[in-house]
């Protein structure tokens, strides 16, 4: 994938009409959280297999003035959630699929409303306009959505059947309707107008009493404090908890501890990252809730630097990566930056489609516990332990790259190897989304990486260092290796500010469809 470079603004997505969306929003003169929410309601449209109205939404951004805030805009369980409930059924974890108790009120459009509020200079109307035209007017079906649909189940079939129908081949035209009457609700009424029209009173219905109408209406994003630490000469910024974003920073410190190898392609340099990542990481479903202090997990995960050995594998006793989502990154020439995910969870989520608007609803609710007293146990108005954890970093106090991916658990790892081969290495975004990835992954959805009876893998990407596989077999990891540009491997994208000024971007060519874009 080129990169990049412009003077004024960039952009970078999963797919090509979402940047042409922030593009076409820039050129307007509207700025990168006008950007980013319009290409954002782009992805909504086009690439319902990753992301979605019936998501969730976390953002970092940089504003002119210096200051880091974070966004979080995932969403709550409803009135009626139980977990003792579930408990009777005889459920031990919570259903990743086909289960409306796995659906939290979803986010993305108090995302879009706050970020609107605080820093967009254009109206929503324009700024929903390109997404409007998509769902209206049809779009071409990209090979992920085609090759998505493929995997859903016959009741997922059902559900989705206006996707099914159409997308039977990349480039089939596809139009969403009910999509585009609700982006125009939105655009004239704002968020009130999806929560409190035919999107939230469908959700309520469907929840059969797991919704109260004051749980989808009183609905709401928070800005929140970021969390910081430093690795690799810069500072990076990330969501607290409940998103897992305190592991980006926690496998980038320790690795900056331990010493990276100055040759990124040594199995060594893959061993040291691979075992920061264990070291940090196998506590977590125990530790991850809304209310962990994530300075506490960061600083906790950094005492472990001593359980690492540069020489053997460790041997994880689990407590019990791929993953559907959209990154997206924008910046301009006023300091404005924003990095921004917004996910349905798994592929499509919980197969569910709200019937008025056909929106699909994501299952964000596969993260609570269903264990009695657990910090992050399923409970009324609690929110989930998210994987999504969108990444920003600064050089100096000034920015210096927005940066992140999707990828269920193995996010944190992608967004440490970027910011290794970015700040340590010196490489340019292009060179460091395009080289090849490990990921330490669990064996089923994505998700269970660090809960399943059998320690994980490490997925290798194909065409990775020849040394790595053999490298890493040799000192005790069960390597397996995935064709190259597997989506398993995320679509990472980043912009980075040149030591001149202007910005360089590059889009993963593991999304096939993405691209990055620059004025």
């Amino acid at each position: 994938m080129p990169l990049v470079r412009g003077r004024r603004a960039a952009a970078a997505t999963a797919d090509q009409l979402a940047t042409q969306a922030a593009m076409t929003i820039y050129a307007k003169g509207g700025n990168a959280v006008d950007a980013a929410i319009a290409a954002n309601a782009a992805m909504a449209v086009v690439g319902p297999h990753l992301c979605g109205l019936g998501g969730d939404l976390f953002a970092v951004v940089h504003s002119p003035g210096g200051e880091v805030v974070g966004l979080n805009a995932s969403g709550r369980a409803g009135s009626g959630a139980s977990a003792a409930a579930m408990r009777s059924e005889g459920m031990t974890e919570m259903p990743l699929r086909h289960d409306i108790r796995t659906v939290t009120v979803p986010g993305c459009v108090n995302g879009w409303s706050a970020l609107h509020e605080r820093f967009a200079t254009l109206p929503l109307d324009e700024l929903l306009a390109p997404a409007i035209a998509l769902a209206a007017g049809g779009f071409p079906a990209s090979p992920l959505l085609v090759g998505s649909l493929s995997a859903l189940d016959e009741e997922g079939r059902a559900q989705l059947v206006e996707l099914v129908d159409q997308a039977t081949a990349p480039g089939a035209l596809v139009r969403r309707p009910g999509v585009a009457f609700t982006l125009q609700a939105i655009a004239r009424g704002g968020r009130e107008a999806f929560y409190d029209g035919a999107f939230g009173e469908g959700l309520v219905a469907l929840g059969g009493g797991l919704f109260r109408d004051a749980d989808v209406i009183d609905s709401a994003a928070d800005w929140v404090d970021v969390l910081r630490a430093e690795a690799f000469g810069v500072e990076l910024c990330t969501i607290p908890p409940n998103s897992q974003g305190y592991l980006t920073l926690a496998v980038a410190a320790l690795c900056d501890t331990l010493g990276l190898p100055d040759d990124p392609e040594s199995s060594e340099w893959a061993h040291v990252m691979i075992e920061a990542t264990k070291a940090a990481s196998k506590d977590r479903p125990a530790v991850l809730h809304e209310g962990a202090d994530g300075d506490a997990l960061v600083a906790a995960a950094l005492a472990r630097a001593g359980e690492i050995d540069r020489g053997r594998a460790s041997d994880l006793a689990t407590a019990g990566a791929d993953g559907d989502t959209t990154y997206l990154c924008t910046a301009d020439s006023s300091g404005l930056a924003v990095s921004l995910i917004q996910s349905n969870a798994s592929g499509f989520g919980s197969w569910i489609v709200e019937p008025t608007t056909g929106i699909n609803l994501h299952n964000r609710g596969l993260g609570f516990s269903l264990v009695e007293g657990h910090p992050a146990e399923l409970a009324p108005g609690r929110r989930p332990p998210h994987t999504l954890s969108p990444a920003l970093a600064l050089r100096g106090g000034q920015l210096a790259a927005v940066l992140g991916t999707m990828g269920g658990d193995a996010q944190p790892q992608i967004v440490a190897q970027l910011a290794a081969r970015l700040f340590h290495h010196g490489q340019s975004p292009a060179a460091a989304v395009a080289a090849a990835r490990w990921t330490v992954r669990g064996r089923v959805t994505g998700f269970d990486t660090w809960m399943a009876a059998r320690p994980p893998e490490v997925a290798i990407e194909s065409g990775a260092p020849d040394s790595w596989a053999a490298g890493l077999a040799e000192v005790g990891h069960e390597v397996v290796t995935v064709p190259a540009f597997d989506s398993a491997f995320g679509h990472a994208h980043v912009i980075a500010v040149e030591p001149g000024g202007g910005f360089s971007a590059a889009a993963d060519p593991r999304a096939r469809v993405g691209s990055a874009a620059a004025i």
